[in-house]
């Protein structure tokens, strides 16, 4: 047989563009139209219902960037389409409000409601139907709420947008209305239309010399033969018949097995705003119910416990369909988060709530516990998670994302991921390779050719709807999973749950590989700075929360004053909001991030008073003397942990004038500033050690081009290290500040468009010199960091993360070495020697950079540095403009204790009351075992909640005692639920006995004795 294969291939694929897919739909009639466009932000339906309408025709322009307009469309079902009758037809709307080809999620879409307000249906770009049940000659009457986004994404040519921020989007139409039709789908058509689909993908897979790819070729070249090209209705009873064999043929008995779970990824704010992804949910979450309606195999999993919040608030009709459906398990709450965090910048605490309030809400509404972590989306995730997630009774981890990696390839798809305190969590990392599958033959073949554990587990899961986004599954989805259920050459699928697929995946693989450590995204590095007001703003809104709770705590156990449950529980909500994986990170429009900026601002606003109001209880009502509250876990100036007394009096400093710089000495270190405002000299006086280099200072500003390659306010380039220049000269440097026990030197540059004001500060009490730097930035596509070489040999540096730290090595031997250019940590990074060491901590920076070199002369350099501000221009082309201030500590301190005490001083500053001292709510008697937060329980019972951690990252023992009568001590997950002790080995006075493991987050339940 002569070789035609690529004609009849052709030939096949013309057939069904030119024949098939024009047929799906008999005939159509156009419907009237009138329209009411919304003056500003959405407005609900009954207030929509209430304005006037005017008549609209077809082709005419709508919808300025981020308007709405609603559209009444009417009609009746032409009477002549009896003619067609009903057995293989049915009646919908078509709608195309302009749709663009570039993504769904990414443009216009509608919510579509009947003339009682009852949502009937979403459209957008790949689902643009809404069924009707009318026959002929019945009434057409609907609402269509169309959104005009603009399409900031598609293209992808990073290029810098206005249309990012309303102020500068404009307000021309930015659509064309192009259809508003009643039409007859022909669901034979449809079927066979599908049948083709799904074998043409199968046979593009398949190896050409296979028989079954030439069977499948040949069963469709006989359907065009078979079929009338110009009665594609009426003969396509033909084209199935030839086709039904081809795909009742079973999937090998060896064939990979795929759990399709549904999906649609929403991100909670990206190329949006917040408030359009309230208005997202509802139309994905409408499509799904739809679906659900005529389809009772659908399984929806669904994350993100404020997605459904909103519902609830905004759409109680939808949310009392999406509850029903719950309660049935077919519309599955997973994840258990507020909403998919970032999981690199959020403090312990953070993380620790997302799954507090997620799983919550989840089992207060739904009395549903979800126990798989859903994250296909964040841009990696921290050593400290397994652990987390298993104190919150979860077992599983689903991510997607580390398939982005650059340089090197996970080894692993189904493994136990190990954290930093060994407690390990089965993980599951699709091998198809997205999270918004169309289950299509090229995904399933994939997922199949890429599961990196044959022969050891043969089963994976695959996410499929539209996502980012939204929109989520289609009815071409559900009948593509359908007809692979079992299809010869493909591998098997099956609709299931997340927890379905979990448990047959560990049952099946009792004894999965490892990884230890965190699951750093090799791509991406850039979202530890972008956007620095919005990352201070989490910082500070994560501690003004630890004040608030620890003295709200305080304040109701010593006076009786009423805690402030609501106003806590709202501050937490905002807080976690805007962890989502798009927000903290800084890869959004500008209207998320001056959102961000404002909610953080209220936040601030509302936590200070809470914060005010518990210090003036605990103050009592006479006047005092001054008193320092210490909301750090470490004695801060002579005020011990967690509670208040006088500061002990200032100690003495030397400062002295020398070459046009400064030296300022205290009783534990000497500090000298030369006449450029750089570090020199910084030495212990304890030992003589001297921390600098000969001929490298530090406190240098570096400034490098910062054009990544691709997602600019995502990545941070490698190629960024070969183009820095050093900030050396500075335009002053002066002694603005002398006091008993402080004693602060200014330092003033000037840079391209961008200035420079650096306090340089030594406190009496302190082997710390603390900078505050204050840019007024004004650069494009620059990076600024601040560069402390120091005179240590580190083969490794220590990074605090949630609940301990993170070892990564200084060199680079290896790909994934080389792949760690830049890394986050939280509060400080560590370098040292046995017995000194350097802690360099900060109180808003998140991307870091450490790595040693050898000194010509001999010995090692091992050099900090933080990336404190960029400037990427897409999808904002106005980040991180402005004023900016950030503070960094470096100080001389033998080990991670003594940088975490400096961390937490750096982010939680004394408070100075009038007022009577008061005594700690709760004490660790170990240095190690660090107290992490202090609150009244979920369930307002009135007991004490009290989270700790290791923080050496060794086992430790000690006590903890209560400041308070006690009644019963347990420990509890982090749903505070009584579990069985593994930490408490007795009791203590008015306490307990802790022997901890390394890292090991341990939270005790503390009734009050009456």
């Amino acid at each position: 047989m002569h070789d035609n294969t690529t004609l009849i291939r052709a030939r096949i694929r013309r057939f069904v563009s030119e024949r098939v897919t024009p047929a799906l739909y008999r005939t159509s009639s156009p419907l009237t139209i009138s329209a009411w466009e919304v003056p500003d932000e959405p407005v609900p339906f009954a207030e929509a219902l209430g304005q006037e309408f005017t008549p609209f025709a077809i082709g005419s322009p709508w919808g300025k960037p981020w308007g709405t307009t609603w559209f009444h469309v009417t009609g009746v079902v032409p009477e002549d389409w009896s003619r067609f009758g009903q057995l293989e037809t049915r009646t919908e709307i078509l709608v195309d409000l302009g749709f663009l080809s570039g993504q769904a999620g990414f443009q216009a879409e509608g919510l579509v409601y009947n003339p009682e307000g009852r949502i009937l249906k979403a459209v957008e770009p790949f689902n643009n139907y809404v069924p009707l049940e009318v026959g002929p000659g019945g009434v057409v009457d609907v609402y269509v709420e169309a959104a005009s986004n603009p399409d900031v994404g598609s293209d992808w040519t990073f290029l810098p947008t206005p249309v990012g921020d309303k102020a500068t989007a404009g307000t021309e139409p930015i659509y064309r209305l192009r259809r508003m039709d009643v039409a007859l789908l022909d669901t034979a058509v449809w079927q066979l239309d599908r049948d083709i689909w799904t074998l043409l993908g199968l046979m593009e897979e398949l190896s050409a010399d296979l028989p079954r790819t030439a069977e499948i070729m040949r069963a469709l070249e006989a359907v065009t033969d078979a079929m009338d090209p110009d009665d594609v209705s009426g003969t396509a009873h033909l084209g199935r018949a030839i086709l039904a064999p081809i795909l009742a043929l079973p999937a090998y008995a060896s064939a990979h097995r795929i759990v399709a779970v549904g999906h649609a990824h929403i991100d909670s704010a990206w190329l949006w705003p917040v408030r359009e992804t309230v208005r997202k949910c509802a139309r994905t979450f409408s499509n799904v119910l739809q679906l659900m309606d005529e389809d009772p195999n659908f399984i929806f999993a669904c994350s993100s416990a404020q997605q459904y919040a909103w519902m609830k608030e905004h759409y109680p009709q939808l949310f009392a369909r999406i509850r029903e459906r719950a309660i049935e398990g077919r519309f599955v709450p997973v994840g258990g988060m507020w909403v998919e965090s970032d999981t690199n910048m959020p403090g312990g605490e953070a993380l620790a709530r997302q799954l507090l309030a997620g799983k919550s809400f989840f089992m207060r509404e739904f009395g549903v516990e979800p126990l798989e972590v859903w994250l296909p989306d964040s841009f990696g995730y921290t050593a400290a998670f397994p652990q987390i997630v298993a104190a919150a009774g979860s077992k599983y981890f689903l991510t997607q994302k580390i398939s982005w990696n650059e340089t090197n390839t996970m080894p692993h798809h189904t493994f136990n991921w190990e954290g930093i305190d060994g407690t390990r969590v089965f993980t599951h990392f699709p091998p198809v390779d997205t999270y918004n599958s169309l289950l299509s033959g090229e995904e399933l073949a994939r997922a199949q050719r890429q599961y990196s554990e044959k022969g050891a587990s043969n089963v994976s899961l695959v996410p499929f709807g539209y996502g980012d986004g939204g929109g989520g599954p289609t009815r071409e989805m559900l009948a593509a999973a359908k007809r692979t259920e079992s299809l010869e050459g493909s591998p098997s699928v099956r609709i299931a749950s997340p927890r379905a697929f979990f448990e047959e995946a560990e049952g099946s693989y009792p004894n999965p590989p490892v990884w230890s450590g965190e699951l750093y995204l090799e791509f991406h590095r850039g979202t530890y700075t972008s956007q620095a007001k919005t990352k201070s703003g989490n910082r500070r809104s994560e501690h003004l929360l630890r004040e608030a709770e620890l003295w709200a705590t305080a304040a109701t156990l010593r006076t009786g004053a009423d805690y402030p449950h609501e106003r806590i529980e709202a501050a937490w909500q905002t807080v976690l909001l805007n962890q989502f994986h798009d927000i903290l990170p800084g890869s959004s429009i500008a209207w998320v991030h001056q959102v961000a900026e404002q909610t953080y601002a209220a936040v601030r606003v509302e936590l200070e008073d809470v914060i005010a109001q518990a210090l003036a209880a605990l103050a009592g009502p006479d006047a005092g003397e001054l008193v320092a509250f210490n909301a750090s876990p470490f004695a801060v100036s002579g005020v011990a942990a967690l509670s208040a007394a006088p500061r002990t009096a200032p100690a003495t400093l030397r400062v002295e004038a020398r070459d046009g710089g400064f030296v300022l000495e205290n009783s534990a270190v000497r500090v000298v500033i030369d006449a450029r405002g750089l570090l020199v000299s910084l030495v212990d006086l304890s030992t003589g050690r001297e921390a600098v280099p000969a001929g490298e200072p530090g406190n240098v500003l570096q400034l490098f081009r910062d054009t990544p390659t691709q997602w600019d306010a995502w990545d941070l380039d490698e190629h960024y290290q070969r183009t820095g220049v050093e900030l050396l000269e500075a335009d002053s440097v002066d002694l603005v500040s002398q006091e008993p026990g402080r004693a602060t030197v200014r330092v003033t540059r000037t840079f391209g468009s961008s200035t420079v004001a650096q306090d340089l500060t030594l406190l009496g009490d302190q082997a710390t010199l603390d900078i505050v730097t204050r840019v007024d930035w004004h650069e494009r596509q620059k990076l600024l960091k601040l560069a402390f070489p120091l005179d240590v040999h580190a083969d490794r540096a220590a990074s605090e993360i949630q609940f301990g730290h993170i070892y990564r090595p200084t060199h680079v031997n290896t790909s994934w070495d080389a792949a760690r250019f830049e890394t986050c940590a939280h509060r400080w990074v560590f370098v040292g020697e046995p017995g000194f060491g350097l802690a360099v901590a900060n109180d808003s920076t998140y991307g870091h950079d450490i790595g040693r070199r050898t000194r010509a002369g001999g010995g090692t350099t091992t050099t900090v540095r933080e990336s404190l501000l960029r400037a990427p221009t897409f999808p904002d082309p106005s980040a991180d403009q402005g004023v900016h201030v950030l503070r960094t500590s470096i100080g001389i301190t033998p080990d991670v204790i003594g940088a975490a005490e400096q961390g937490y001083r750096v982010n939680l500053p004394l408070r100075e009351v009038s007022g009577a001292a008061v005594e700690p709510v709760v004490t660790s008697t170990c240095a190690s075992i660090v107290v992490e937060a202090v609150k009244l329980a979920e369930d307002r019972s009135g007991d004490v909640i009290v989270r700790l951690y290791e923080a050496r990252g060794a086992r430790a023992t000690g006590s903890v005692q209560f400041g308070f009568p006690v009644g019963q001590i347990v420990e509890t997950d982090i749903l505070e639920r009584t579990v069985e002790p593994v930490a408490v080995t007795g009791a203590a006075d008015n306490g307990v006995r802790l022997s901890v493991r390394a890292f090991q987050i341990v939270t005790l339940r503390v009734s009050v004795a009456s």
